[in-house]
């Protein structure tokens, strides 16, 4: 039987791969959530079992993985709260999962980052991603780092934003939504991390994984816009206006969209190499991801 270790099961990347992973003959996952109340949440399936995990308890996360062919850390935040920040939910549990794949002698980790990373960035946010890798590659474990793009599929934050600026007729986005995006549907990242499990690396291998198509964020809403039979007017927020607001209602809420994350926001996405093919993977074109999003809604 092939045993396989999730973290952050219950984010909306790990419930599709949760549903998805049925696709794998006799499998076992464990579902690493935070608490009780997350379990609610992850799909009902007989090859599922849900686990509570602390990262600050090491004990916890051993328990998880004692067994693991291979673990998906698919944890970490973008938007800081009071309760946790990059330093904590991105670099720190990244490390906690290495000890303790390393502890229970896990031959694959598999790590979920984002187009950007890198420790060199001035962007908090990539630069903890970036640490984090560093981790992943030193940590002496076969492993396979993907970064994505932003993710879009039923129930993803990306697309109830999407969807909900698509329906509202008229509305007003950062700096009138120019940035270039290439936007992965969420099945397509999850039929990856299936193929990836199924031939683990002898080292550590990085891919840059991004939907097929780029696009603008007005161009993406005003498709979707288009696809429910509707018509949007996109105006513009200007950045710097949104970062001063951000900045201090952040500091006012003790956490909440920064001028980090409206940079995060506004990034082009370019990669030199989509690494579909590489991994051996048919992309979805963005508008039948944006149909599924529709369809979805609906229902």
């Amino acid at each position: 039987m092939l045993k396989i270790a999730v973290t952050g099961a219950n984010s909306s990347v790990g419930q599709n791969l949760l549903e998805n992973l049925k696709e794998l003959e006799d499998v076992e996952v464990i579902a690493g959530v935070r608490n009780e109340k997350a379990i609610s949440s992850l799909p009902n399936k007989s090859y599922v079992q849900p686990h509570i995990i602390d990262y600050d308890m090491p004990e916890s996360l051993e328990t998880t993985m004692t067994g693991a062919d291979c673990v998906i850390h698919l944890a970490g935040i973008l938007i800081e709260t009071k309760h946790s920040n990059y330093a904590s939910a991105n670099v720190a549990a990244t490390s906690a999962v290495i000890d303790a794949a390393q502890r229970s002698d896990v031959k694959h980790l598999i790590f979920i980052s984002v187009v950007g990373a890198s420790e060199m960035s001035k962007n908090a946010y990539f630069r903890s991603k970036g640490s984090a890798e560093r981790l992943i590659a030193n940590s002496g474990i076969a492993a396979t780092i993907i970064r994505t793009p932003i993710l879009l599929g039923p129930g993803s934050a990306g697309a109830n934003a999407v969807a909900s600026l698509a329906v509202s007729g008229k509305c007003k986005v950062l700096g009138g939504g120019f940035y270039s995006m290439r936007p992965l549907d969420i099945d397509d990242l999850s039929k990856a991390i299936i193929k990836l499990i199924s031939t683990p690396p002898a080292t550590v291998v990085t891919h840059e994984l991004v939907g097929p198509q780029a696009a603008t964020y007005r161009e993406i809403i005003e498709k979707t816009a288009e696809l429910m039979g509707k018509s949007v007017q996109i105006g513009k927020v200007p950045i710097f206006i949104a970062k001063i607001a951000s900045a201090i209602t952040s500091i006012l809420k003790g956490g909440g969209i920064t001028p980090t994350v409206i940079d995060v926001i506004i990034q082009d996405e370019v990669v030199d190499t989509n690494a579909d093919e590489a991994i051996g993977i048919t992309l979805t074109s963005l508008e039948d991801t944006l149909r599924k999003i529709i369809t979805a809604g609906t229902q």
